[in-house]
């Protein structure tokens, strides 16, 4: 039976809901998951509530055309995402290994997903269907790959991936907004090159824009690459930054200033769309998918993080600033939820990329835009920003006493540091995580115990995680609970050596009285700070070389130390 609220993935489903030609198509790296977690999905129901008639392909079979040509050609334009994560990142470790399994596959076997998806789906659509509509590219592979950029799994500097893929547009960001603009201007046969938060080819440089680095330059001298990189990354607020330009052999990429950021009404207005939070039937019937068990059941509070961390990607896709929704639009999620069926009791998470940064605002920040001279957290919490934890709490209890609601967990990482610096309710906070919002384990990321690392990463100091580990410890004792800290931390981060990974495994012996279960490698994804000192050797906050590990043997030697089994 056809499910109304899927878009629409075959013929069949077109038939039956009287459309002959659909004015957008999606295609993705991922299977079809209709949820607010999936970006896809959330960019084709806001078309869709706006009257455009939108499908979907999703993993379509590169060898053939049968997938791509199944619902026709668009009227408006195709729109082409790797998924939910950068496809290198899905396909490989961090040693370069390909992966065996996928979350986002059917049956969870990782072989739908080609290496570079967006390049591999522009060049299928262009081989099936000649001169056809524009190809806009977006999602976080797009975001994180829209200007030169140095690839870890190549190890070199790419073109902007919309030169690479051939397509006529990238919108980066959170593309929403943008992504509706230009259905608007091309349904109407306007100009499109004022839209805010897109990237297009043109034959000459912008007026007024600032001029990067070409790429020919940036990929032959690490300093232009820096001087690139630098310019680039100041400008993602989209209050303060300028429009960009970067040349590529005889042409230019346009980079325009980001989107304003969505509003906590307009954030409300895309998760109270009408979500399935399943996989559509087409691809269900080819197997289970794991990703699906993570967040049906779960809830997006906000989006955009301060942590600012330099391995992180997160401050050039979502923004430096949070954005939160209104508890009544959670509230109401929640309770959709308790209809769906299968639904336990249990809300697996309420978070965002840091779960405690709910309601938490910077005023200076949404008015005049970010600090060009110093991050949120680091080296210390702004004074600007006051965490106070009260919007949260009051949300949790809310949550639970909703009928039919067992438990809700706080799945999400979150930052001790920001619990230890709220005097008005972080203990509060803490106390209800403790008692009510922890389903064994509370994650936590310091990522590493010695300073001139964590300086690099800008993380806190280990001060503060232990701290908080005491205070955890105290009332897991005083509640009855059983609970841990589950810590997170990175092995061959740029300027570690093995002795400090034998100082962080005596740190977690004798501080944290623990062997670490979740140790990865560092892994160097287009557009951090964190790849920048990998692939220049340069901290760029200082100038002065660091060492970086680079030979895979002897960063698998590093994490060794840390998890040897």
């Amino acid at each position: 039976m056809i499910n109304f609220k899927f878009l629409p993935t075959t013929s069949e489903e077109l038939k039956y809901l009287g459309w002959k030609q659909l004015d957008v198509i999606l295609v993705c790296g991922d299977t079809y998951i209709d949820s607010p977690f999936i970006g896809v999905a959330v960019i084709g129901k806001v078309l869709l509530a706006h009257g455009y008639k939108v499908g979907i392909i999703a993993q379509p079979d590169i060898a053939s055309g049968d997938d791509i040509s199944r619902l026709g050609e668009p009227r408006l334009f195709w729109g082409i995402t790797s998924g939910n994560v950068d496809s290198m990142v899905s396909n490989y470790t961090a040693s370069k290994k390909r992966r065996k399994k996928d979350d986002f596959t059917p049956g969870g076997v990782n072989d739908r997903r080609p290496d570079r998806a967006l390049i591999v789906y522009a060049n299928l659509i262009r081989r099936y269907f000649k001169d056809t509509v524009p190809l806009i590219l977006g999602g976080i592979e797009a975001s994180l790959r829209r200007t030169a950029h140095y690839d870890y799994w190549s190890n070199k500097i790419r073109r902007s991936t919309l030169f690479e893929a051939k397509a006529d547009i990238l919108v980066y960001g959170m593309g929403e907004k943008a992504v509706l603009e230009l259905a608007d201007k091309l349904k109407r046969g306007e100009d499109y090159r004022d839209i805010r938060g897109i990237c297009y080819i043109d034959s000459r440089h912008r007026k007024g824009y600032l001029k990067l680095p070409s790429y020919e330059k940036a990929s032959k001298d690490k300093a232009s690459f820096s001087e690139m990189f630098h310019t680039f990354y100041e400008n993602n607020d989209p209050l303060t930054a300028k429009g960009m330009t970067q040349k590529h052999g005889d042409r230019y990429l346009i980079h325009n200033p980001p989107q304003a950021l969505s509003t906590p009404a307009e954030l409300d207005y895309i998760h109270n769309l009408d979500y399935e939070r399943d996989v559509h039937p087409f691809y269900k019937e080819k197997g289970a998918v794991r990703a699906v068990e993570t967040i049906r059941f779960s809830i997006i509070s906000h989006r955009g993080c301060y942590g600012e961390c330099s391995f992180c990607a997160i401050p050039v896709h979502q923004g430096r600033a949070v954005i939160s929704r209104s508890q009544g639009s959670i509230l109401k999620e929640v309770k959709e939820i308790t209809k769906q069926p299968g639904f336990n009791g249990i809300i697996y998470d309420v978070g965002g990329p840091t779960a405690n940064m709910y309601k938490i605002e910077c005023r200076k920040k949404t008015k005049s835009g970010g600090c060009k001279d110093r991050r949120c957290l680091y080296p210390s919490i702004c004074p600007n920003l006051k965490p106070d934890h009260k919007f949260q709490i009051d949300l949790l209890k809310r949550i639970r006493n909703i009928p039919k609601i067992k438990k809700v967990f706080v799945a999400s990482g979150i930052r001790y540091d920001l619990v230890l610096n709220d005097d008005k309710s972080g203990m509060d906070y803490l106390r209800e995580l403790v008692s009510h919002h922890i389903s064994g384990q509370l994650k936590v990321a310091p990522e590493h115990s010695e300073a001139h690392i964590l300086r690099l990463m800008g993380k806190p100091a280990v001060d503060d995680l232990l701290s908080f580990k005491k205070i955890f410890d105290m009332l897991n004792r005083q509640f009855s609970k059983r609970q841990f800290l589950t810590y997170y931390f990175i092995a061959a981060h740029p300027g570690c050596v093995y002795n400090d990974m034998k100082k962080l495994k005596i740190f977690c012996q004798q501080r944290l009285r623990l062997y670490p279960e979740q140790v990865q490698i560092f892994t160097p994804t287009p557009s951090t700070y964190s790849t920048l000192m990998y692939y220049t050797g340069i901290d760029p906050f200082s100038g002065k070389e660091i060492f970086v590990e680079k030979d895979m043997a002897r960063k698998e030697k590093q994490k060794g130390i840390l998890k040897p089994y």
